[in-house]
Protein backbone atom coordinates (compact mmCIF):
# COMPACT_ATOMS: atom_id res chain seq x y z
CA UNK A 1 0.00 0.00 0.00
CA UNK A 2 1.22 3.89 -0.63
CA UNK A 3 3.70 4.77 2.23
CA UNK A 4 4.36 8.79 2.94
CA UNK A 5 7.29 7.96 0.48
CA UNK A 6 7.71 11.78 -0.45
CA UNK A 7 11.57 12.96 0.29
CA UNK A 8 12.10 9.45 -1.03
CA UNK A 9 10.22 9.65 -4.42
CA UNK A 10 11.91 13.03 -4.92
CA UNK A 11 15.00 11.69 -4.27
CA UNK A 12 14.74 8.60 -6.57
CA UNK A 13 12.33 10.26 -9.11
CA UNK A 14 9.49 7.67 -8.28
CA UNK A 15 6.22 9.27 -8.50
CA UNK A 16 4.57 8.39 -5.40
CA UNK A 17 0.97 8.48 -4.18
CA UNK A 18 1.50 10.76 -1.21
CA UNK A 19 -0.73 9.18 2.20
CA UNK A 20 -4.43 9.43 2.18
CA UNK A 21 -5.96 12.36 3.96
CA UNK A 22 -7.15 10.14 6.77
CA UNK A 23 -8.12 6.70 7.30
CA UNK A 24 -11.97 6.83 6.28
CA UNK A 25 -12.84 3.59 7.29
CA UNK A 26 -12.55 5.23 11.37
CA UNK A 27 -14.95 7.80 10.33
CA UNK A 28 -17.38 4.55 7.90
CA UNK A 29 -16.04 1.35 9.62
CA UNK A 30 -18.50 -0.64 7.63
CA UNK A 31 -16.04 0.77 3.97
CA UNK A 32 -13.20 -1.27 5.59
CA UNK A 33 -14.26 -5.04 4.15
CA UNK A 34 -14.76 -3.23 1.04
CA UNK A 35 -10.83 -2.49 0.83
CA UNK A 36 -8.82 -3.38 -2.27
CA UNK A 37 -5.70 -3.57 -3.68
CA UNK A 38 -4.65 -1.65 -7.26
CA UNK A 39 -1.58 -0.71 -8.69
CA UNK A 40 -1.02 2.69 -10.45
CA UNK A 41 1.18 2.21 -13.03
CA UNK A 42 2.42 6.23 -13.29
CA UNK A 43 3.58 5.71 -17.04
CA UNK A 44 6.42 8.12 -17.74
CA UNK A 45 8.25 9.01 -21.09
CA UNK A 46 10.60 6.59 -21.87
CA UNK A 47 12.52 3.82 -24.39
CA UNK A 48 11.12 0.45 -23.01
CA UNK A 49 12.22 -3.28 -25.02
CA UNK A 50 10.36 -5.86 -25.39
CA UNK A 51 11.64 -7.34 -21.42
CA UNK A 52 9.92 -3.98 -19.90
CA UNK A 53 6.90 -3.50 -18.25
CA UNK A 54 5.33 -0.55 -20.68
CA UNK A 55 2.91 1.53 -22.36
CA UNK A 56 2.95 2.04 -25.86
CA UNK A 57 6.24 -0.35 -25.92
CA UNK A 58 7.26 -3.31 -28.05
CA UNK A 59 6.00 -6.23 -27.15
CA UNK A 60 7.67 -9.66 -26.22
CA UNK A 61 5.73 -11.16 -29.53
CA UNK A 62 6.65 -14.64 -30.93
CA UNK A 63 8.38 -14.18 -34.51
CA UNK A 64 6.22 -17.72 -35.59
CA UNK A 65 3.08 -15.74 -34.08
CA UNK A 66 0.62 -14.24 -36.27
CA UNK A 67 0.48 -10.77 -35.46
CA UNK A 68 -3.06 -9.63 -34.68
CA UNK A 69 -5.33 -7.79 -37.18
CA UNK A 70 -9.32 -6.05 -37.36
CA UNK A 71 -11.44 -7.40 -40.31
CA UNK A 72 -13.71 -5.35 -39.12
CA UNK A 73 -15.79 -1.98 -41.07
CA UNK A 74 -13.59 0.76 -40.39
CA UNK A 75 -14.33 4.39 -41.61
CA UNK A 76 -12.62 7.87 -42.02
CA UNK A 77 -14.27 11.22 -42.28
CA UNK A 78 -12.88 14.46 -43.75
CA UNK A 79 -12.71 16.46 -40.58
CA UNK A 80 -9.76 13.51 -38.96
CA UNK A 81 -7.49 12.52 -41.39
CA UNK A 82 -6.45 9.62 -41.27
CA UNK A 83 -2.53 9.39 -40.17
CA UNK A 84 0.00 6.61 -39.94
CA UNK A 85 1.44 5.70 -36.86
CA UNK A 86 4.57 7.45 -38.50
CA UNK A 87 3.09 10.79 -39.27
CA UNK A 88 1.55 11.53 -35.68
CA UNK A 89 5.02 10.48 -34.05
CA UNK A 90 6.76 12.44 -36.16
CA UNK A 91 4.28 15.38 -35.50
CA UNK A 92 4.41 14.66 -31.84
CA UNK A 93 8.52 15.09 -31.99
CA UNK A 94 8.37 18.17 -34.04
CA UNK A 95 5.54 19.79 -31.14
CA UNK A 96 8.21 18.66 -28.57
CA UNK A 97 11.08 20.31 -30.43
CA UNK A 98 9.21 23.34 -31.12
CA UNK A 99 8.12 24.04 -28.06
CA UNK A 100 9.06 27.83 -26.82
CA UNK A 101 9.97 28.86 -30.20
CA UNK A 102 9.16 29.52 -33.34
CA UNK A 103 8.75 26.50 -36.01
CA UNK A 104 11.12 26.67 -38.54
CA UNK A 105 9.92 26.85 -42.32
CA UNK A 106 10.82 23.04 -42.33
CA UNK A 107 9.23 22.21 -39.73
CA UNK A 108 5.64 24.36 -41.09
CA UNK A 109 6.08 22.32 -44.04
CA UNK A 110 6.44 18.77 -42.68
CA UNK A 111 3.53 19.58 -40.64
CA UNK A 112 1.28 20.94 -43.20
CA UNK A 113 2.27 17.79 -45.21
CA UNK A 114 0.66 15.49 -42.51
CA UNK A 115 -2.36 17.95 -42.12
CA UNK A 116 -3.14 20.08 -44.48
CA UNK A 117 -4.59 23.30 -43.64
CA UNK A 118 -8.72 22.99 -44.15
CA UNK A 119 -10.99 25.01 -45.98
CA UNK A 120 -14.02 25.92 -44.61
CA UNK A 121 -16.66 25.48 -44.67
CA UNK A 122 -15.44 21.77 -43.65
CA UNK A 123 -17.38 19.13 -46.06
CA UNK A 124 -17.30 16.07 -43.84
CA UNK A 125 -17.57 13.14 -46.40
CA UNK A 126 -17.70 9.45 -44.13
CA UNK A 127 -16.33 6.50 -46.03
CA UNK A 128 -14.95 3.01 -45.05
CA UNK A 129 -11.64 2.38 -45.25
CA UNK A 130 -10.77 -0.97 -46.76
CA UNK A 131 -8.29 -3.31 -46.19
CA UNK A 132 -7.25 -5.17 -42.36
CA UNK A 133 -5.90 -2.98 -39.65
CA UNK A 134 -2.85 -4.35 -37.50
CA UNK A 135 -3.09 -3.90 -34.10
CA UNK A 136 -1.13 -1.43 -32.18
CA UNK A 137 0.49 -2.56 -28.64
CA UNK A 138 -1.12 -0.60 -25.84
CA UNK A 139 0.41 -2.08 -22.78
CA UNK A 140 2.67 -4.76 -21.95
CA UNK A 141 2.45 -5.89 -18.38
CA UNK A 142 4.85 -8.40 -16.88
CA UNK A 143 2.93 -9.92 -13.45
CA UNK A 144 6.85 -9.52 -11.50
CA UNK A 145 6.26 -5.79 -11.58
CA UNK A 146 2.44 -5.39 -11.29
CA UNK A 147 1.25 -6.92 -7.83
CA UNK A 148 -2.65 -7.13 -8.80
CA UNK A 149 -2.01 -8.49 -12.03
CA UNK A 150 -3.92 -12.15 -11.58
CA UNK A 151 -2.83 -13.95 -14.64
CA UNK A 152 -4.41 -17.35 -15.67
CA UNK A 153 -2.44 -20.60 -14.34
CA UNK A 154 1.18 -21.04 -16.43
CA UNK A 155 1.23 -16.99 -17.44
CA UNK A 156 3.02 -14.10 -16.22
CA UNK A 157 2.91 -11.55 -19.10
CA UNK A 158 -0.38 -9.53 -20.05
CA UNK A 159 -0.08 -8.34 -23.38
CA UNK A 160 -3.06 -5.58 -24.83
CA UNK A 161 -3.29 -4.31 -28.35
CA UNK A 162 -6.39 -2.31 -30.30
CA UNK A 163 -7.50 -1.37 -33.38
CA UNK A 164 -6.71 2.33 -33.68
CA UNK A 165 -10.54 2.83 -35.14
CA UNK A 166 -13.73 3.17 -32.96
CA UNK A 167 -15.82 0.27 -32.73
CA UNK A 168 -18.53 -0.16 -30.17
CA UNK A 169 -19.62 2.72 -27.75
CA UNK A 170 -16.76 5.35 -29.75
CA UNK A 171 -13.82 2.95 -28.50
CA UNK A 172 -10.75 1.03 -30.04
CA UNK A 173 -11.24 -2.42 -29.85
CA UNK A 174 -8.86 -4.26 -27.41
CA UNK A 175 -7.23 -7.29 -27.87
CA UNK A 176 -5.44 -9.58 -24.74
CA UNK A 177 -2.98 -12.03 -24.69
CA UNK A 178 -1.73 -14.02 -21.86
CA UNK A 179 1.44 -15.68 -22.15
CA UNK A 180 4.37 -17.00 -20.11
CA UNK A 181 7.57 -15.02 -21.10
CA UNK A 182 9.85 -17.77 -21.10
CA UNK A 183 8.39 -19.26 -23.62
CA UNK A 184 8.99 -15.94 -26.26
CA UNK A 185 12.98 -17.17 -27.44
CA UNK A 186 12.59 -15.93 -30.58
CA UNK A 187 10.70 -11.79 -30.63
CA UNK A 188 9.32 -10.36 -33.75
CA UNK A 189 11.70 -8.04 -34.64
CA UNK A 190 9.44 -5.28 -36.44
CA UNK A 191 6.01 -5.59 -36.03
CA UNK A 192 3.73 -4.26 -38.91
CA UNK A 193 1.61 -1.15 -38.15
CA UNK A 194 -1.52 0.41 -39.56
CA UNK A 195 -1.67 1.84 -42.86
CA UNK A 196 -3.84 4.35 -40.49
CA UNK A 197 -5.75 5.57 -37.66
CA UNK A 198 -8.92 7.63 -36.90
CA UNK A 199 -7.15 10.00 -33.98
CA UNK A 200 -3.68 10.61 -32.85
CA UNK A 201 -5.08 9.88 -29.06
CA UNK A 202 -5.19 6.11 -30.61
CA UNK A 203 -1.11 6.10 -30.50
CA UNK A 204 0.08 5.55 -27.24
CA UNK A 205 3.78 6.75 -26.67
CA UNK A 206 6.24 4.71 -25.20
CA UNK A 207 6.29 4.88 -21.51
CA UNK A 208 8.12 2.57 -18.83
CA UNK A 209 6.12 2.46 -15.62
CA UNK A 210 6.08 2.86 -12.29
CA UNK A 211 4.20 0.63 -10.50
CA UNK A 212 2.86 1.62 -6.64
CA UNK A 213 0.13 -0.62 -4.89
CA UNK A 214 -2.82 1.65 -3.43
CA UNK A 215 -5.50 0.79 -1.13
CA UNK A 216 -9.17 1.73 -2.67
CA UNK A 217 -12.88 1.84 -1.88
CA UNK A 218 -16.07 1.68 -4.02
CA UNK A 219 -17.62 4.48 -5.94
CA UNK A 220 -20.51 5.90 -3.45
CA UNK A 221 -22.61 4.65 -5.75
CA UNK A 222 -21.34 0.91 -5.35
CA UNK A 223 -22.33 1.21 -1.97
CA UNK A 224 -25.56 0.14 0.34
CA UNK A 225 -28.27 2.82 0.68
CA UNK A 226 -26.82 2.58 4.56
CA UNK A 227 -23.59 3.31 3.60
CA UNK A 228 -24.33 5.94 0.76
CA UNK A 229 -26.47 7.84 3.96
CA UNK A 230 -23.83 7.81 6.32
CA UNK A 231 -21.46 9.41 3.47
CA UNK A 232 -23.72 11.68 2.17
CA UNK A 233 -24.31 12.81 6.12
CA UNK A 234 -22.20 16.08 6.68
CA UNK A 235 -22.45 15.78 10.30
CA UNK A 236 -20.72 12.46 10.75
CA UNK A 237 -17.68 14.43 9.09
CA UNK A 238 -17.47 16.96 11.40
CA UNK A 239 -18.10 14.39 14.08
CA UNK A 240 -14.78 12.68 13.39
CA UNK A 241 -12.63 16.01 13.39
CA UNK A 242 -11.45 14.79 9.37
CA UNK A 243 -10.93 18.81 8.52
CA UNK A 244 -12.44 18.13 5.35
CA UNK A 245 -13.27 21.06 3.59
CA UNK A 246 -16.40 23.03 4.36
CA UNK A 247 -17.01 23.84 0.84
CA UNK A 248 -17.74 19.93 0.67
CA UNK A 249 -20.79 20.76 3.06
CA UNK A 250 -23.29 20.09 1.22
CA UNK A 251 -21.93 17.51 -1.16
CA UNK A 252 -19.58 15.25 0.96
CA UNK A 253 -20.21 11.80 -1.30
CA UNK A 254 -17.95 14.01 -3.43
CA UNK A 255 -15.26 14.51 -1.44
CA UNK A 256 -15.06 10.68 -0.90
CA UNK A 257 -15.39 10.13 -4.43
CA UNK A 258 -12.71 12.25 -5.18
CA UNK A 259 -9.93 11.93 -2.57
CA UNK A 260 -10.61 8.78 -0.96
CA UNK A 261 -12.30 5.81 -2.99
CA UNK A 262 -10.89 5.18 -6.38
CA UNK A 263 -7.24 6.38 -7.58
CA UNK A 264 -6.88 8.27 -10.99
CA UNK A 265 -4.68 7.52 -14.07
CA UNK A 266 -3.56 4.23 -15.73
CA UNK A 267 -3.86 1.45 -13.26
CA UNK A 268 -4.69 -2.06 -12.53
CA UNK A 269 -6.88 -3.96 -10.77
CA UNK A 270 -8.58 -2.36 -8.28
CA UNK A 271 -12.31 -1.04 -7.86
CA UNK A 272 -14.16 0.77 -10.92
CA UNK A 273 -14.28 3.96 -11.59
CA UNK A 274 -17.85 4.71 -12.91
CA UNK A 275 -18.14 8.35 -14.16
CA UNK A 276 -20.54 8.78 -17.50
CA UNK A 277 -22.14 5.19 -16.93
CA UNK A 278 -24.01 4.41 -13.33
CA UNK A 279 -22.87 0.94 -11.72
CA UNK A 280 -24.38 -2.21 -13.05
CA UNK A 281 -23.35 -5.52 -12.73
CA UNK A 282 -20.88 -6.97 -15.44
CA UNK A 283 -21.18 -10.95 -16.22
CA UNK A 284 -19.06 -13.22 -18.07
CA UNK A 285 -20.08 -13.65 -21.51
CA UNK A 286 -18.22 -17.14 -21.94
CA UNK A 287 -19.70 -18.18 -18.33
CA UNK A 288 -21.61 -15.92 -16.43
CA UNK A 289 -19.43 -15.44 -13.88
CA UNK A 290 -18.93 -11.70 -12.58
CA UNK A 291 -15.72 -9.81 -14.19
CA UNK A 292 -13.45 -7.77 -12.59
CA UNK A 293 -12.14 -4.41 -13.36
CA UNK A 294 -8.28 -5.87 -15.05
CA UNK A 295 -6.63 -2.13 -16.70
CA UNK A 296 -8.30 1.28 -16.71
CA UNK A 297 -6.72 3.02 -20.10
CA UNK A 298 -6.41 6.44 -18.72
CA UNK A 299 -6.95 10.05 -20.98
CA UNK A 300 -5.44 11.48 -18.09
CA UNK A 301 -3.13 10.70 -14.81
CA UNK A 302 -5.24 12.94 -12.58
CA UNK A 303 -8.37 13.76 -11.78
CA UNK A 304 -9.93 16.25 -9.70
CA UNK A 305 -9.40 14.77 -6.69
CA UNK A 306 -5.97 16.60 -5.63
CA UNK A 307 -4.82 13.93 -2.49
CA UNK A 308 -3.94 11.58 -5.14
CA UNK A 309 -1.84 13.72 -6.63
CA UNK A 310 1.36 12.12 -7.18
CA UNK A 311 4.91 13.28 -5.27
CA UNK A 312 6.26 14.22 -8.93
CA UNK A 313 10.00 12.99 -10.61
CA UNK A 314 11.24 17.13 -11.67
CA UNK A 315 9.58 19.09 -8.91
CA UNK A 316 8.83 21.96 -11.99
CA UNK A 317 6.41 19.08 -13.94
CA UNK A 318 3.05 20.38 -14.49
CA UNK A 319 1.15 17.63 -12.67
CA UNK A 320 -3.04 18.47 -12.96
CA UNK A 321 -4.34 16.98 -16.16
CA UNK A 322 -0.74 15.76 -17.78
CA UNK A 323 -0.72 13.32 -20.39
CA UNK A 324 2.27 10.79 -20.89
CA UNK A 325 1.20 8.36 -22.33
CA UNK A 326 -0.75 10.92 -25.46
CA UNK A 327 -3.64 8.46 -25.04
CA UNK A 328 -7.16 9.86 -25.30
CA UNK A 329 -10.31 8.23 -24.96
CA UNK A 330 -13.82 10.03 -26.42
CA UNK A 331 -13.42 13.99 -24.54
CA UNK A 332 -11.03 12.78 -21.81
CA UNK A 333 -12.53 9.73 -20.36
CA UNK A 334 -11.23 6.24 -19.27
CA UNK A 335 -11.52 3.08 -21.05
CA UNK A 336 -11.70 0.32 -18.39
CA UNK A 337 -11.52 -3.33 -19.52
CA UNK A 338 -13.06 -6.28 -17.50
CA UNK A 339 -12.03 -9.96 -17.15
CA UNK A 340 -13.78 -12.91 -15.66
CA UNK A 341 -13.21 -13.09 -12.25
CA UNK A 342 -13.05 -16.52 -12.44
CA UNK A 343 -10.82 -17.17 -16.19
CA UNK A 344 -9.22 -13.83 -16.92
CA UNK A 345 -8.66 -16.03 -20.17
CA UNK A 346 -12.36 -16.13 -21.24
CA UNK A 347 -13.53 -13.20 -23.19
CA UNK A 348 -13.34 -9.71 -22.22
CA UNK A 349 -15.76 -6.15 -21.95
CA UNK A 350 -14.47 -2.81 -22.38
CA UNK A 351 -16.14 -0.11 -21.33
CA UNK A 352 -15.82 3.91 -21.35
CA UNK A 353 -15.88 5.24 -17.84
Amino acid sequence: MSEPFGNIAAMTGIPTTPPRPFDVTTVFPDLAPLARAATRLHPRPGSPSPQDSSIGGPLLWPADEPWPHCDEPHVVDGVNPALSPAEVRLERRIRAASRGRTLTPEERETLERIRPPQEYPVTVAIAPYEGSIAMLPVAQLYAHDVPDLHTPEGADLLQVLWCPFDHSAGMPKTALFWRSAATVTDILATPPEPPAVQFDGYVPAPCLLNPEQVTEYPDHRDLSKELREQIGDWSLWQAAETDVDSAYASYPHEFYNLELSVAPGWRVGGWPGWGAIDPHPLLCPTCGSDMDALLTIATFETGDGKSWLPHQEPAHEPSIGFNHTEVQIGSGYNQQVYVCATAPEHAHTDLMH
